[in-house]
């Protein structure tokens, strides 16, 4: 969420061109009839402004003949400071999805915000007019009194929390989704990563970094109580980033994995064992057994540290999805006009009517 100024010039433009170009070829559409302006409502722009409004309608995407009827579930958060992300983010799954149509979005809505869920809603529809999504109020009251500061303040949004609880928020017979964050962007098809299986009973799947060091993510306060640190003994934890999570609902509601959470977030109240808001309890709970996905499903960091947010790479390999964690989002450094490299990468999917050239300063 933060707003500071980034300068990104590459060391070697010809390779940067190159990579920027290939992805923008791969992010051409499938299917599209036609783009237009939604015209703006008066409820909508009394309540937040024309800089949320200003969005284009998004291409209508279609099945391909050889699509079956099953249904792909994606959960995602929404709120004003992070809907042209969300929007982007969506019109990515859509553009490169086999199945467009089968893809349902299960968006939850701040309950708080200067962007009531149901103008939220509105523009969503207005977006994408034949989405099928449902939007779901997350209540703040939920978790407020278990957050606990954080390194950066855009960390402690309850929101952020919202993943906690994806068991009581979706609908009963919604029995396994894909959890991604709001600063993402596919360039593969999302059927993919839905068919990944989830062995040995394992509830989640998510690409693993044990190159990481994993001792960071906890204060010394952790690692020097027997008790505590004893979560680890019998595992290998490695790091995962909670922005790209395959999610087996039926396993999650049985073993009340969302109480397991809280119980360290409540711990955390008294103790400090941790400063870096919502992943450590999922790492706490998780870590060590989970269904390693390959990494080509989360290139994340793109957004930089949690400090400076200054430009990061990508990482070696093939990619599926692009992911700005981070201080930095593109498109706030797209807009300031001080772009990283790979900042261009989400620009195609961005459908804000007012954004800026794009073009980089001198």
């Amino acid at each position: 969420m933060g707003r500071n100024r980034f300068h990104g010039k590459p060391s070697n433009g010809d390779v940067v061109f190159a990579v920027v170009a290939g992805f923008l070829f791969l992010s051409l559409p499938l299917v599209c009839f036609g783009i237009r302006s939604f015209p703006v409502n008066g409820e909508i722009l009394a309540q937040v402004g024309t800089d949320l409004i200003s969005f284009t309608e998004a291409p209508e995407y279609r099945n391909g003949v050889e699509c079956s009827n099953k249904t792909i579930h994606i959960a995602m958060t929404l709120d004003s400071e992070y809907l042209r992300g969300s929007i982007a983010a969506i019109h990515s799954v859509l553009r490169h999805a086999s199945c467009p149509e089968n893809v349902f979005f299960h968006i939850i809505a701040a309950e708080f915000d200067r962007a009531s869920p149901r103008v939220l809603t509105r523009i969503v529809r207005n977006t994408f007019p034949s989405l099928n999504f449902k939007v779901y109020i997350f209540r703040e009251d939920t978790v407020i009194n278990l957050i606990s500061s954080s390194i950066r303040v855009a960390l402690e949004n309850p929101l952020n929390y919202a993943r906690n609880y994806l068991g009581e928020i979706l609908d009963p017979n919604v029995e396994r989704v894909i959890y991604l964050d709001s600063d993402v962007v596919l360039v593969d098809d999302i059927n993919k990563l839905w068919s990944i299986t989830l062995q040995n009973n394992r509830v989640i799947g998510a690409p693993e970094y044990c190159h990481a060091n994993f001792t960071k993510y906890f204060t010394e306060t952790f690692w020097s109580d027997p008790l505590m640190s004893r979560v680890f003994a019998s595992k290998n934890p490695c790091y995962f980033n909670t922005g790209v999570m395959v999610m087996d609902m039926v396993k999650w509601r049985a073993g009340n994995y969302r109480r397991r959470i809280e119980n360290w977030m409540e711990l955390q109240r008294k103790k400090r064992i941790y400063d870096l808001g919502s992943l450590p309890p999922f790492l706490l709970v998780f870590a060590g057994n989970i269904e390693p996905i390959h990494h080509r499903w989360n290139q994340h960091g793109l957004g930089g540290d949690n400090v400076k947010g200054s430009c990061r790479s990508l990482h070696s390999g093939p990619v599926s999805l692009l992911h700005w964690s981070g201080k930095g989002k593109p498109w706030v450094r797209l807009d300031e006009r001080r772009p990283c490299p790979l900042d261009y990468l989400w620009q195609p999917y961005d459908l804000h009517q007012h954004k800026n050239q794009y073009q980089p300063l001198d």
